[in-house]
């Protein structure tokens, strides 16, 4: 079932234009808190994505024992080493707030880890995210933090969750999802337990979800001031059936990661009026950043297997990020009003 045209015709309105209307900064800048001493990879993939898809500035944040590391694999992302497992607690936060104040978005989980001081300065940027207004993408190790502490993100429709399928059935749990409760309806379910948050659940049709007809959906925890409470409650589902590689491999995650949060970011700055009309309500924007992340991903990883078939690694991808988008959305909103040179 494709997505339906309504919704991206929506999309299409807050992908900024390409036409010399706007400075750097204005099609979005990303944060993509994770990387330790594990974890290098997934961090990088998800803020290379951001930037493939176009997003004008990726930021990651990270521990000193990642930081080298992910500096060393692209140029063009802006590393900050300050989550160290020895700095005092306001040291992190005082950082992380003047950080998060220049962002649009903040993707948590990708190359997040365990380790107790990395979960609780997660905790402690998704909290100052939340008061900032920001849009959150939460993935990984990112979703492990917030089953075990829902309301850390309960109430909040400024946040897309993007479980895979083990995830999924943790968070499920978590949430107190009925067994009884069909396999389609659950990512929706979900959905209305967490306060409307956007489940984008992952798999061969990935499902994105929101419902806000739950006690705990609020307008005023989200930050957004569109009227009357009641007229904001909605229940939609949407399908992905855009074809993907037959293999998926493993830092795919990342790339919807950073695909989504780009799109995030770019909400953000239709939010603040940087260019467009205006007319989609912010509540809406988590929901069309998850679809159009999950369509471009997709579409990458088809392309992608094409040309490796099993050898297919998640670096394969990201040269393909721009051709998929082009698919998906046309190539006028790829290469601007006055095409490629």
């Amino acid at each position: 079932m494709p997505v339906p045209h309504s919704i991206m015709k929506q999309i299409k309105q807050i992908i900024p234009p390409l036409n010399g209307t706007l400075h750097k900064g204005q099609s979005g800048r990303v944060g993509v808190l994770g990387g330790a001493l594990d974890y290098t990879g997934a961090p990088f993939f998800a803020a290379i994505s951001a930037l493939r898809l176009g997003a004008d500035l990726s930021h990651v944040i990270c521990s000193p024992t990642a930081a080298q590391a992910i500096k060393s694999y692209s140029p063009d992302l802006i590393v900050h080493p300050i989550l160290r497992e020895d700095a005092s607690y306001e040291k992190v936060e005082s950082d992380l707030r003047s950080l998060l104040s220049r962002l649009h978005v903040l993707v948590m989980g990708p190359g997040l880890g365990r380790e107790d001081y990395m979960q609780s300065y997660a905790r402690l940027a998704l909290s100052i995210a939340r008061e900032q207004a920001m849009f959150v993408v939460l993935d990984a190790d990112a979703l492990y933090m917030v089953g075990k502490e829902l309301p850390l993100v309960k109430g909040y429709c400024r946040a897309v969750l993007t479980p895979n399928v083990v995830e999924f059935k943790r968070l499920s749990e978590s949430a107190g999802v009925s067994p009884d409760v069909p396999t389609k309806e659950r990512a929706g379910e979900v959905s209305k337990l967490l306060g409307g948050v956007v489940v984008l659940e992952k798999g061969p049709v990935d499902l994105i979800a929101i419902d806000t007809t739950g006690e705990a959906a609020s307008l005023e925890v989200s930050k957004l001031d569109e009227g009357d409470e009641e007229r904001q409650r909605v229940r939609e589902v949407v399908e992905v059936d855009v074809e993907g590689g037959l293999k998926r491999c493993g830092g795919q995650g990342d790339v919807l990661s950073g695909t989504v949060g780009a799109m995030l970011a770019w909400g953000k700055c239709y939010e603040d009026r940087a260019f467009g009309d205006g007319s989609i309500p912010t509540s809406r924007l988590p929901l069309l950043a998850a679809v159009g992340g999950s369509m471009v991903t997709r579409t990458s990883s088809r392309m992608a297997f094409q040309l490796q078939g099993r050898g297919l690694v998640t670096q394969d991808m990201l040269p393909q990020l721009g051709k998929s988008f082009s698919e998906v959305f046309g190539e006028d909103l790829w290469a601007g009003d006055k095409g490629r040179l």
